[in-house]
């Protein structure tokens, strides 16, 4: 009787000590798999504080390079005529090109989404989106002032030029691939009172527009400023005839 009660303690022993070593192991497991996962954690961070570091360092490379060209264009064209006709030309293109800031006199267009879902009398309407902005809808307007002779038109801060594109992907709109949403704010340089009689004819889109509850207002303003394009223009097909 003596040596079974000595074997059952043994096997209890026995069996809690292999309980313990397990949790012993688990633990163990555990704590590397943290301490592994940890140490990835921060080596990543690390790599992308390392390339956060490298753009910045670029960017401000460029933005240097850039004012070091200038200056050295400015040097190059102080005493010399022709020099100084040719950086006019260039500043001139850059201009028409869209890649300048530009002030002047225009008209400051606001379009928004309208969420009550009635018309400007007051009517309740069947189709709400009817009563927001679509990508066409600027589109519209944007031809409309082009044919009011418009001579610089941004939208959101986005410079529209002869390559841009105005998107609609979903729910977003897209120009120059960049999200814009409403209310949106198209400027415009050219004369402000050809501006204001094409855009506010009655019969003309914004006329529509407004019928069906969208938000316009315009603005016609001695002196408004539009931002440069600040993309790359790339041309694939068309090259200088020799």
């Amino acid at each position: 009787m003596h040596k079974k009660h000595i074997a059952i303690t043994l096997g209890i022993m026995c069996f809690a000590l292999t309980i313990a070593t397990v949790i012993q192991f688990r633990t163990v497991d555990n704590t590397n798999k943290t301490v592994s996962s940890s140490l990835k954690e921060n080596a990543l961070r690390d790599e992308v504080l390392r390339w956060k570091e490298k753009y910045d360092n670029t960017y401000l490379e460029l933005a240097e390079s850039a004012k070091t060209l200038e200056e050295v264009r400015k040097q190059a064209t102080q005493n010399d005529t022709t020099s100084m006709a040719k950086q006019q030309e260039i500043t001139q293109n850059n201009m028409l090109l869209g890649l300048t800031e530009v002030t002047g006199p225009g008209i400051e267009i606001t379009l928004a989404d309208n969420n009550t879902g009635l018309t400007s009398e007051g009517n309740e309407v069947l189709d709400i989106s009817s009563q927001l902005v679509h990508n066409d809808d600027l589109i519209q307007v944007i031809n409309e002032l082009n044919n009011a002779q418009a001579e610089a038109i941004s939208v959101n801060g986005q410079r529209v030029i002869q390559t841009s594109s105005i998107t609609c992907e979903g729910n977003v709109i897209k120009i120059n691939g960049q999200k814009i949403t409403s209310p949106f704010t198209i400027k415009a340089i050219g004369s402000p009172g050809l501006f204001s009689g094409s855009l506010n004819r009655i019969g003309g889109y914004l006329y529509f527009m407004k019928k069906d509850g969208v938000y316009v207002e315009t603005k016609q303003l001695d002196n408004i400023t539009v931002e440069a394009y600040n993309g790359v223009i790339s041309y694939k097909y068309i090259k200088i005839k020799e």
